[in-house]
């Protein structure tokens, strides 16, 4: 693997922090946490139709650019730096993750062209009411066979659910349990017997639902009963998309503990000067460049779909969620007072670190999976 990015790569970085920045500032992040839908169609166009980013790793046989994970970790990256409030992750790392890890050929063809282009929402909905990550956790059941069937219960902590237009859920086949019987199927946002309910949340920039579902007919995406792989697959995925968004947010609040502390001054001197300050910096220092360095390793395992993917996801997932969640507390201690008012967009951060800590599993999840995956 190369230790460092391409001239091409830090071309990608550059434009779009330029266009996050722009399109991101704090004040644009707090006006769409109060929305329902929580984006901006017109930036989301923007994102699709003129840069790209939806398309970005999708092969271009399916309407994408062809890039990979890399450089899908780099616009991640750049995206949780300024906790971008858009359906990107939920379209990107999960829809259409699945759709390519799940589908046949002619569903690729069929489905993906509209997710690159920006033209259509998509998610996955995989977990329940019982609040597990894994498949253990899946209850619903589909019933009829064939391609076309029918969907009954509820997913719940579905990203993006309640706006999405094209849904992935994983049903499994009456009788079966654990990783054994379990299926993808496409459902349209506007299905009749489908109910979406937008849920509360402590982290207001990414939006989830909860997915009633009473009759629904659903389409088979790939192949009946031999879904686990590809669950698996995708959750990895997502994982490590989720470790590289982290990785810029943590690099966010070092950047604004470090500035503040410059110029923050208290006894007649700037606070960075204490030598409690400076080793909290240091020590942030430390776990953000560590971080990096897991999620990096990840996306350029996840880019060669290589053995070691597996493992690596939970590393990366494990670690650079206590890095971040840490990272984001100490920003806050170092602000004091201010840092603790709402006001302040430390909080944003904080929220973000914790909700995305929890996301897909926290960090003891994720330590106990890897010992599984590795024989301990």
């Amino acid at each position: 693997m190369n230790f460092a990015f391409s001239e091409e790569q830090d071309a990608l970085r550059e434009t779009v922090r330029k266009f996050m920045e722009e399109k991101s500032p704090s004040a644009e992040v707090r006006r769409l946490m109060d929305t329902t839908d929580g984006y901006d169609t017109a930036v989301w166009r923007q994102m699709g139709q003129e840069m790209g980013l939806q398309g970005l790793h999708i092969p271009e046989a399916y309407g994408g650019q062809g890039f990979t994970f890399v450089e899908l970790g780099i616009v991640l990256e750049e995206m949780g730096r300024v906790l971008v409030c858009s359906p990107y992750f939920s379209t990107v790392c999960l829809g259409a993750n699945a759709i390519l890890n799940a589908g046949t050929e002619a569903q690729k063809q069929a489905l993906l062209p509209a997710i690159a282009g920006g033209e259509q929402i998509a998610t996955l909905a995989f977990t329940e009411p019982a609040g597990k990550w894994d498949a253990t956790g899946i209850a619903m059941e589909y019933t009829g066979s064939g391609d076309v069937v029918t969907l009954t219960g509820t997913k719940t902590y579905v990203i993006d659910g309640h706006t999405a237009d094209l849904l992935v859920v994983v049903a499994r086949q009456a009788g079966t349990t654990g990783t054994d019987g379990l299926s993808f199927f496409t459902v349209a946002g506007d299905a009749p017997g489908l109910t979406r309910t937008a849920l509360q949340t402590m982290d207001q920039t990414r939006k989830l639902a909860q997915l009633d579902f009473a009759g629904v007919s659903a389409q088979l995406l790939g192949e009946a009963g031999s879904g686990w792989a590809a669950l698996s697959k995708t959750l990895d995925q997502a994982a490590i998309c989720l470790a590289n968004e982290m990785v810029g947010g943590a690099q966010k609040v070092l950047d604004m503990s470090v500035e503040y502390a410059k110029v923050r001054v208290q006894f007649g001197r700037p606070i960075g000067s204490f030598q409690a300050i400076k080793h909290k910096c240091a020590d942030m220092l430390l776990e953000v460049e560590s971080s990096k360095s897991a999620a990096y390793y990840a996306a350029w395992a996840a880019a060669e779909d290589n053995d070691e993917m597996p493992t690596v996801a939970c590393l990366a997932k494990a670690y650079v969620s206590d890095a971040y969640f840490h990272a984001a507390a100490e920003n806050i201690q170092i602000h004091g007072g201010i840092g603790f008012t709402w006001e302040h967009d430390a909080h944003l951060y904080f929220k973000r670190a914790k909700s995305s800590e929890t996301y897909l599993g926290d960090a003891t999840y994720h330590r106990e999976l890897l010992a599984q995956r590795i024989g301990i």
